[in-house]
């Protein structure tokens, strides 16, 4: 496949093998929870002995973007959220689909670019895997809090991989005195994340929710990638 084709369509439930003896090879196949499934390009790690499954919602198809933000609002419509707030970048694509179908008229999007009103305050630094090497914190909109005082805020990020993302969002909410009651994401990249989440409180791992669930792969011998068992 080329690489612009990938997360362009959803294919009936078992149209591609989950577990080939010989590994995959150009992709892997995602699981909705319906069977629905989403080819995710594989994406070497630098030990050149494991890789991961890669989702970009924002170069996705329509089709593909309506159905992970209509999955996570179903599913996030069980904590009962009022207000959203997604994590910036891609997260915002995530958090802005989702509030639209959970009947939402508008979400709050925290950022990485500081406006001249920012309060420092309202920041906690930030670090991503796929941006390695980059110093950015974490901004809320000081003009934003009143839209999320005192409400049920589900917190949304795009693939939650090791929670060091999630976690700054946490800390930064926590620091405008509001708890989440749940988090959303379109993709857990492998376990990795929840040791960190849990450090935080030991309640998120269970009050976070996904369409989809990725494992940490490894090379084969025949050259292929296997879930790490």
């Amino acid at each position: 496949m080329r690489p612009y084709e990938f997360w362009q369509e959803i294919h009936p439930p078992s149209t591609f093998e989950r577990k080939p003896l010989e590994g995959h090879r150009a992709f892997f196949p995602a699981d909705f929870e319906d069977g629905r499934q989403l080819r995710l390009p594989i994406r070497e790690l630098s030990d050149g002995k494991h890789a991961l499954a890669s989702l970009i919602i924002n170069q996705a198809s329509f089709d593909v973007e309506e159905a992970l933000c209509n999955t996570l609002a179903e599913k996030a419509a069980n904590f009962a959220p009022d207000v959203v707030v997604g994590l910036p970048t891609l997260g915002l694509t995530l958090a802005r689909g989702t509030a639209k179908c959970l009947g939402h008229s508008r979400y709050v999007p925290l950022g990485t670019s500081r406006k001249f009103w920012y309060q420092e305050e309202l920041s906690v630094p930030l670090s991503s895997i796929t941006s390695p090497g980059q110093n950015k914190s974490l901004y809320i909109d000081p003009r934003m809090l009143p839209l999320i005082e005192n409400r049920r805020v589900l917190l949304v990020d795009d693939v939650i991989s090791t929670g060091t993302s999630i976690v700054a969002a946490l800390q930064l909410l926590a620091q405008c005195g509001i708890m989440p009651v749940a988090i959303g994401t379109a993709m857990l990249q492998t376990d990795r994340w929840r040791m960190k989440l849990s450090e935080i409180d030991p309640i998120w791992p269970d009050r976070t929710v996904s369409v989809l669930k990725t494992p940490l792969l490894e090379r084969t011998d025949q050259g292929g990638w296997k879930p790490v068992s």
